[in-house]
């Protein structure tokens, strides 16, 4: 994988990463506005899966830049 190919596939991950960053600041709003139990563990849940979703994908790219191959995801 060669510099622009690198770059490109970061850029790639940008919308996940702002996704997980929406999902994390929509979790502290409701924190902060009292959501009920139910809301919270929701929007936690959610928020924690698309920040592993990002470190998936990061380590993929990192990996593929490395010439390594990773086993498949779920």
């Amino acid at each position: 994988m060669d510099k622009d190919e690198f770059a490109a596939a970061v850029e790639a991950g940008e919308p996940l990463i702002e996704q997980s960053m929406e999902a994390l600041k929509r979790y502290w709003e409701a924190r902060d506005y009292g959501a009920p139990p139910e809301e919270l563990e929701r929007l936690r849940l959610h928020s924690e899966s698309l920040a592993q979703a990002v470190s998936d994908y990061q380590l993929r790219v990192v990996a593929k830049a490395r010439g390594k191959i990773l086993p498949p995801l779920h």
